[in-house]
């Protein structure tokens, strides 16, 4: 039997007119923008259609806008063809959905979650992220010592073994990334956020969120999440509590976290959301899997007719 993983993409994966033909073909998909657009009292269906933008990508529509999407998107998969995955796990903001997808929280309370989430780490300004592309470990390693010289400077994400962010003070990701360079990247990509994302600038905003969440409604999960903060399998509701607000200021294990899955068995991957950069990082990460996406009607349609053909050969 094949094992079977969903996952949903984060922030930088927006585009204006995400999920606009779902919309228009699957009353599943409807029901969830309908959904968000009453439970944030903001108009998601037209930011995400329409955009403009300049609105789009500000992190307090952005986060909302791209979970109310990958949802629709996993709803409208899950009425074409009923699939239950094995694991789950999502990228940042994107655990958000997978956790969902899993039964931790209902619709309305993820839409509650992310909403806040976004508010606090767009209100946390100064610092700054940089991608790193093709260092080794060590130099890695150095370029990093290099940089805690100069101010705070620390990993972001692990998204495979050929890209890392780095994330903290601007001189400090600057020295940084110039050692790195100097010392056998490929490439030192500076990125358009507006702060020092999973890094220590946002413990405050973590913290902040810790409390949000202490009342909230979080059931165990019915599946495993793969949890970004450890890459480990998650499914006690408390746990969940726990590492959602250090999740906000921890590094992202997303290599580790698609090792793990393979090392327990997953040999297909389902990515649900806008864009393709999960299936990109997996290709770098674990290139013998089978990887599917759904970002629209089309690739929707494609991906259900694959796994109706898989399911038939097992």
């Amino acid at each position: 039997m094949r094992k079977i993983a969903f996952l949903f993409p984060g922030q930088g994966s927006q585009a204006v007119g995400m999920g606009k033909d779902i919309y228009e073909n699957y009353e599943e998909a409807k029901n969830i923008y309908d959904t968000a657009d009453e439970v944030l009292g903001k108009n998601i269906t037209t930011l995400c259609f329409e955009g403009p933008e300049e609105d789009l990508k500000q992190t307090v529509n952005t986060q909302p806008c791209i979970v109310t999407t990958s949802i629709a998107l996993m709803e409208a998969l899950r009425s074409e063809l009923n699939i239950i995955p094995d694991y789950t796990a999502g990228h940042s903001l994107g655990e958000y959905c997978a956790m969902f997808t899993a039964g931790v929280m209902s619709l309305e309370t993820t839409l509650r979650l992310i909403q806040k989430r976004a508010d606090l780490m767009g209100a946390t300004k100064g610092g700054s992220m940089a991608a790193i592309l093709n260092a080794s470990e060590d130099v890695l390693k150095a370029g990093l010592e290099e940089g805690n010289k100069v101010g705070y400077v620390d990993v972001a994400n692990y998204n495979s073994p050929s890209q890392v962010v780095i994330t903290g003070d601007e001189n400090a990701v600057k020295a940084a990334g110039e050692y790195i360079l100097a010392n056998g990247a490929r490439r030192v990509v500076p990125l358009a956020v507006s702060g020092a994302f999973h890094s220590k600038f946002m413990k405050i905003a973590g913290e902040e969120f810790a409390s949000y969440i202490a009342d909230a409604e979080l059931n165990d999960s019915s599946i495993p999440v793969i949890t970004n903060v450890d890459a480990q399998p998650t499914m006690d509701a408390e746990d969940f509590r726990v590492k959602m607000p250090r999740q906000i200021y921890s590094s992202v294990y997303w290599t580790q976290t698609i090792q793990k899955m393979v090392e327990e068995g997953v040999d297909t991957f389902i990515e649900i959301g806008p864009g393709k950069v999960l299936s990109g990082l997996n290709k770098k990460i674990a290139p013998e899997a089978t990887v599917y996406n759904v970002f629209d009607k089309a690739s929707l349609e494609s991906t259900v007719a694959a796994l109706k053909e898989l399911m038939a050969q097992v």
